[in-house]
């Protein structure tokens, strides 16, 4: 049983094995648990990737289409040295184009794309480098969901968002237009959607 602690002899006898004493002055690895219980964001370099993931603080961009959120995030991450989340809704809707079935969508699709984009966003979280930025969230997905169904989707299974901080561009930029985007006319509607949300869940 290793350890840098003095009660690891008495839990190693509690366990019948063996104590192996490591680093008891913290030389080597200068982190106790203590430290990480006080200040886990000044810790992240010392935690396992999957400790890393929960501890890591979350910006999200989120907003209408065409304000900026990408060229932001991507900004953003070069500035802090980091990772960030590409929005995984643009892939899935840039296929359906190629497939010719842009126009065509179902709830379930927007569930996928909400389950995927936060399962994409754990998982960088797992590296990032003191802060993981995310171009939009499965927050944004449902009203995505909204948007092209006319409706609150049915059933909504994500567990609540664990981002910390949300940034939302004003819509109030030039619209540019490519393969996908048909919302212009839309993006004061859901910018307003966006911060209704934000305000009811906190």
């Amino acid at each position: 049983f290793y350890t840098s602690e003095d009660y690891g002899a008495m839990m190693a006898a509690e366990l019948g094995a063996v104590h192996f004493m490591v680093d008891r002055e913290r030389a080597m690895v200068p982190i106790t648990g203590t430290m990480v219980r006080r200040s886990p964001a000044t810790m992240l370099q010392w935690l396992e990737p999957c400790v890393r993931a929960h501890f890591v603080p979350r910006v999200c961009i989120v907003g209408a289409e065409s304000t900026g959120k990408s060229t932001l995030c991507a900004r953003l991450a070069a500035h802090y040295g980091t990772v960030w989340a590409h929005e995984y809704g643009r892939e899935y809707a840039l296929e359906k184009a190629e497939n010719g079935r842009l126009g065509q969508w179902s709830e379930n699709e927007f569930a996928h794309i909400a389950f995927e984009q936060q399962r994409r966003e754990d998982d960088l979280a797992r590296r990032a480098n003191r802060v993981l930025l995310c171009d939009t969230d499965a927050l944004a997905s449902r009203v995505w969901c909204e948007r092209y169904l006319n409706r609150e989707p049915v059933h909504w299974p994500l567990p609540p968002s664990r981002i910390a901080l949300y940034l939302m561009p004003y819509p109030d930029v030039a619209f540019v237009a490519d393969e996908i985007r048909d919302g212009e006319h839309r993006r004061f509607w859901m910018h307003e959607r966006l911060l209704e949300i934000l305000s009811e869940t906190g």
